[in-house]
């Protein structure tokens, strides 16, 4: 957020005075016009490294797209110069031939210009719909990869990230614009060839038209009209079955690029096996794409040859017109030629300067935005393996969100060591889910150290951190996959063990839950997909305890993770914690005292610090925060006991008694 300087926005409040009007716009504009010009000084290489980027996805297409561009514009010149033969026949004929005033002897004069020109225009015509359908699958295979670059920045860059609101602002203009700007250079670059080759090759001659030859123009959009319609009506069956998909693959792209999902994806490196997800689904869109434009151009090839023969027909009618004296010939060739040619010509010069210049803007954010993703912001790149956990250390440690008023965490020390359990307690906003993040190894600290072994975890590889971590958020990710990948994510490169994810069900006390699904462990966890069902939050509880202990880490976080659950599952699963975590250390964040007290040490965390430390016995007996809380806690359960114990029902209760 900006801040006023002093002495402007501040006295205005005091003393309200209108602004300078005059210095403030020249600076706005100066400063407009110097972006202006960096922006054109980089044009030249932003045009080429889209260029670069649609010949690595696609260069046949954008070989071929720029190709039958250049063609259909020197057709145009051909189909002028074959034009003008007609004429010149028709003139030389007219003037020294014998009987070539009669229609018989005529239209064989000019036969073979009118075969070449109708030839020319099928030529023509299919190279247009060629150049549109390959644009398409262009378009596409461009997107594509522009949407792997996306999501390798997404996936990548520090999960504070997600907090900033200025990155996702650009995560939005780059989501939303940016990713077919490359496809739009090229789209405008093809418009420039066409339209200034277009251009060159016709000559301007308008003519008065005459009333009759308009039923004969209307007439020859028939066939057009027809194919058009069959193509509207072909293009709606594609996206009507490509709906449904479509839906998946933004669930998975929304995964990899979403803030809630993003902590997930990085604990339990989730990129690689997602964005294989997303990738087999694009390619089946691909695959049914090109049948889908392969009918089209099918279809246009159908459409051109009836307009072409529309075209002869009406030539052949205007050449009977003039033969017959009721029409001149330059009103013929002016109309059925020259304007209307040369006019979708300049259109499309301008129009392509105007796609190639606006798409240069939205290519530069792209850019920037990718640059967040280079193995410069990642972090350290240290061992790619590291030694099961013996110790966490944390020393100093503080952290502060982007925009907040004031640190999270401050001053933050604790040992965390192997085998031990450890739990995080404190009221709302004292800091437990951050600290538990940095322990995760998700947030790097603000200040302070974090030592792994005796190892600065900023010169280690921060996913080779993750891989010894297991962590079980408070706002855990409802995944729309089957109950067993629902699991399965806990560890997508460990291999499909048979009874391994119903074992971790068991430990999390999910598996009779999950068999008695219509479709057992293979049942879509959402109601939102066909034969799916959604679960209660607190089985959904169960489900990512499963996922936690499917991974098998060394070092297991668990932020609330009763909080969904009822009382006597609670009990249960804090009374087996050591059992299930054997060999394991713990990390447990709770706002149930009851559910702490067996830990071998409890943290007190008050407004980001550090309050206390001890077990249950020693906090209590010394009095302070924790006690506080605690003593609150138990006596709410007390007086609610005593209530439903002794006490009559009254009020809008006793009427439902």
């Amino acid at each position: 957020m900006s801040t006023a300087p002093a002495g402007t926005a501040a006295d205005a409040h005091d003393a309200p005075r209108p602004a300078p009007p005059a210095r403030v716009d020249g600076l706005s504009i100066a400063r407009e016009r110097r972006a202006r010009r960096r922006r054109l000084r980089s044009l030249p290489a932003l045009v080429v490294e889209a260029l670069r980027l649609c010949w690595s996805a696609r260069r046949r297409d954008l070989v071929l797209v720029f190709g039958v561009q250049l063609l259909g514009a020197l057709l145009l010149g051909v189909q002028v110069l074959v034009g003008r033969e007609a004429l010149t026949r028709v003139f030389s004929g007219g003037a020294g031939g014998a009987g070539a005033g009669t229609g018989g002897d005529l239209l064989p004069l000019v036969g073979g210009p009118l075969l070449a020109l109708g030839g020319l225009s099928v030529v023509a015509g299919l190279a247009g719909a060629v150049r549109g359908q390959r644009m398409r699958l262009l378009s596409e295979a461009v997107q594509r990869a522009v949407w792997r670059r996306v999501v390798d920045t997404t996936t990548t860059v520090p999960l504070d990230r997600f907090d900033d609101p200025e990155f996702y602002d650009r995560l939005q203009r780059v989501s939303t614009n940016a990713v077919s700007r490359p496809v739009g250079v090229a789209q405008g670059l093809v418009s420039i060839l066409g339209g200034a080759v277009g251009a060159v090759g016709l000559v301007v001659a308008l003519w008065a038209i005459d009333p009759l030859l308009l039923p004969l123009l209307l007439l020859a959009g028939v066939p057009v009209f027809l194919v058009s319609r069959r193509g509207g009506r072909l293009e709606f069956d594609f996206a009507v079955a490509q709906s449904g998909p479509y839906r998946v693959r933004s669930y998975l792209r929304s995964a990899l690029t979403g803030r809630r999902e993003a902590k997930e994806v990085r604990a339990y490196g989730l990129a690689a096996p997602l964005g294989a997800r997303y990738e087999r689904l694009l390619q089946e869109y691909e695959d049914a794409l090109t049948r889908h434009v392969g009918r089209r151009m099918r279809l246009s090839l159908l459409s051109q040859v009836l307009t072409a023969a529309s075209v002869v027909g009406t030539v052949a009618v205007l050449l009977w017109l003039v033969d017959s004296g009721r029409l001149s010939l330059a009103d013929a060739g002016a109309a059925g030629a020259a304007a209307p040619l040369l006019a979708s010509r300049l259109q499309s010069l301008a129009g392509g300067v105007g796609t190639v210049l606006e798409a240069g803007l939205f290519l530069d954010d792209l850019r920037g935005f990718l640059r967040l993703g280079t193995p410069a912001g990642r972090g350290a790149q240290g061992p790619a393996a590291l030694e099961p956990l013996v110790e966490l250390e944390v020393d100093g440690v503080g952290y502060r969100y982007p925009q907040s008023a004031g640190p999270a965490l401050s001053g933050v020390s604790l040992r965390v060591r192997r085998g031990e359990v450890v739990a995080l307690v404190g009221e709302n906003g004292s800091g437990k889910t951050t600290l538990s993040k940095l322990l995760a190894g998700l947030l790097p600290p603000g200040e302070g150290t974090i030592r792994w072994n005796g190892t600065d975890v900023a010169a280690l590889d921060p996913a080779a951190v993750r891989e010894h971590v297991a962590v079980v958020f408070q706002d855990f990710v409802q995944w729309q996959f089957s109950a067993h990948d629902n699991i399965a994510v806990g560890r997508p490169d460990r291999p499909d063990e048979a009874g391994a994810v119903p074992a971790a069900a068991v430990q999390a006390g999910a598996d009779a839950l999950l068999r008695r699904l219509p479709g057992g462990y293979r049942t879509l966890l959402s109601a939102e997909l066909a034969g799916g069902v959604d679960l209660s939050l607190g089985q959904w509880q169960r489900v990512a305890l499963a996922r936690a202990f499917y991974r098998g880490a060394g070092l297991v976080i668990l932020d609330e993770p009763t909080a969904a659950l009822d009382a006597r599952a609670e009990a249960e699963l804090f009374a087996g914690i050591r059992e299930l975590m054997s060999g394991r250390t713990v990390v447990l964040v709770s706002h149930r005292f009851s559910s702490v007290r067996e830990a071998d040490r409890i943290v007190v965390l008050r407004e980001g610090r550090v309050d206390d430390t001890g077990t249950h016995e020693e906090l209590l007996a010394r009095g302070g925060l924790y006690a506080e809380l605690y003593t609150l806690q138990a006596q709410a359960y007390l007086d609610e006991g005593t209530a439903r114990a002794g006490r009559a029902p009254t009020g809008r209760h006793a009427a439902h008694r």
